[in-house]
Order: C-alpha cells, then sequence, then structure tokens
C-alpha cells in the first residue's frame, strides 16, 4: 500500500512569517556581516577582510565600551532579579494598598526612556539636584553621580533598574500566582518559617519567572543605549560609555565599517551569553 504523502497545507501557516523573519533579521544579519568585512560610505565599499575587527580590539575605548557593557548588563540583570523577586512577595502578601502600590512599581516601566534619563539628569545634579539636597539635610556631602568617572557607569545602571524593575516585579508576580496553596500549607504544618517558606518553596517554583526576567534582562542590559546617552552620552571621557554608544559615535564620526564591526561583535555577544545561558536554564528545569 503506497504511503500517503503529507500535506503541505500547515507550512502555508508558516510562510508568512518565515518571510518576515528572512526579510526584516536574516537578510540585514548577513548584510551587516559582509559591510563589517569591507571599508564603506552611502556609495562604495572596499573589502578589507578583518581589518575593522583587528583596529577595534586595538582601540582602547572600544574596549572599554565592551567591559562596561558586560559590568552593565550583568548589574542591571542582577538588581532586577533579586528586586524584582523581593517586591513581587512584597505586593502579593496581603498589604495596605496593594493593588496602588502595584501601580507604582510598574509605572516606570511605561515613562520614555529619553524622559527617565533627563529627569534624573537633574535630580543627581552635584549641588542643584534634589538627591544631593536630601543628602545634605543628613550631613552628608553627595558625588557627583554623573560626573565622577568610577561612579558615571553604576549611576546610570540603577536609573535603568529605578525604570526596569517593575517588569521584572509583574513577571514574578505572575509565577507567584502560578503556585499552588498547598505548598505553602504543607510548609507551615512542617514548621517552616517564613524564611524557610521563601527559600524552600518560592525561589525553586518561581524559576521559570526567574529564567525570564535574567534572559530579558540581560539581553537589555547588553543591548542599552537610550538611557545611557540621555544620561552622559558615555562620558565623563569614556567612563560610562558602552558597545552601543561607541557604535553609535563611531557612526557619527564616519567610521561605517568599523561601527558596522561593532554592532556584529555586540550581536555576538548576545548570542554567545544567552545561547549557552537558556539552554543550560532548559536542562536544569529538566533535571527537576
Amino acid at each position: 500500500m503506497a504511503q500517503k504523502r503529507a500535506s503541505p497545507y500547515p507550512y502555508w501557516f508558516v510562510l508568512p512569517s518565515a518571510v518576515v523573519f528572512i526579510t526584516l533579521f536574516l537578510v540585514p544579519t548577513l548584510v551587516s556581516f559582509w559591510f563589517s568585512l569591507t571599508r564603506w560610505d552611502l556609495f562604495t565599499a572596499e573589502y578589507i577582510g578583518l581589518d575593522n575587527y583587528r583596529q577595534f580590539f586595538k582601540e582602547p575605548f572600544l574596549v572599554q565600551g565592551l567591559i562596561n557593557t558586560l559590568i552593565y548588563a550583568v548589574t542591571t540583570s542582577g538588581a532586577k532579579t533579586v528586586l524584582g523577586l523581593l517586591l513581587a512577595v512584597l505586593l502579593t502578601s496581603g498589604i495596605w494598598m496593594q493593588s496602588f502600590l502595584r501601580s507604582v512599581v510598574f509605572f516606570p516601566v511605561l515613562v520614555s526612556t529619553i524622559g527617565v534619563g533627563i529627569t534624573f539628569t537633574v535630580l543627581m545634579h552635584p549641588t542643584k539636584g534634589s538627591i544631593n539636597i536630601a543628602l545634605s539635610y543628613l550631613g552628608i556631602d553627595g558625588p557627583t553621580w554623573l560626573a565622577d568617572p568610577a561612579l558615571a557607569l553604576y549611576s546610570v545602571a540603577f536609573i535603568d533598574v529605578w525604570k526596569g524593575v517593575g517588569l521584572a516585579t509583574l513577571i514574578y508576580i505572575a509565577g507567584l500566582a502560578a503556585i499552588s496553596p498547598d505548598y505553602y500549607e504543607a510548609a507551615r504544618i512542617d514548621g517552616a518559617t517564613r524564611l524557610q517558606q521563601f527559600w524552600r518553596v518560592t525561589v525553586p517554583l518561581v524559576r521559570p519567572a526567574t529564567v525570564t526576567v535574567i534572559t530579558l534582562s540581560l539581553i537589555g542590559g547588553l543591548r542599552s543605549f537610550d538611557v545611557i546617552w540621555a544620561t552622559t552620552r558615555g562620558g565623563p571621557g569614556f567612563a560610562s560609555d558602552v558597545l552601543a554608544s561607541v557604535i553609535y559615535k563611531q557612526y557619527q564620526a564616519g567610521f561605517y565599517g568599523l561601527s558596522t564591526a561593532g554592532n556584529v561583535i555586540l550581536f555576538l555577544l548576545i548570542a554567545v551569553i544567552v545561547i549557552p545561558m537558556t539552554a543550560w536554564f532548559q536542562k536544569r528545569e529538566l533535571d527537576l
């Protein structure tokens, strides 16, 4: 008996998404790889091999931008994960004005990043900013948050965390809502304290939410640009420059091939970090 041929009908549903993916992602990615191997302007392109990549790693400020990107991504991702979980636990504990406080925590996510950056630039002004004025009433001499090379990157990271922790909190609230109360009831019967319930019940059972928060926060941190450009423009010097801001400055200066190579490096950096991390998290889920 002849084997029945599989119908191509289901593949027609995949075709529109495949066309969009190939047109808007795959083709531009491959074109970027090609242009990163050239010295190009808007009209001509000269193939120079890997010279752009060699120059990238020879320039101290470009390497500094790469290092700052990793520091910034790890700092913001870790802070959003920890604070998001703690806020989610607090905002699902039945405290007074719980719904209102949830809205307050999530509100910064909806605000324009440029607007947030400009606002914090004013708040963090060394002499006229509200933060340092408040510290002066406590007898503390506030630092130059965005002008100190040792603090600028971490000050911008703080702004990023303030704006983005609401999304992490929302994801964790959804994860906590999926946990059956029976687990906590069983833990209480066994004599577990609130802290033990948190470590032994809450933390393990919200692991899928944790994976989502870490992944999204890490990708966002690696490709962050707008909040940095709105506050410090990578300064002072190159102290708060990240890879995306360095790439933008290279485009402004007309080094299109070098900046395209930076884009490729940023793409590869995200892929090298996120893909193995996601695979590791999935393996841990299967092992549980």
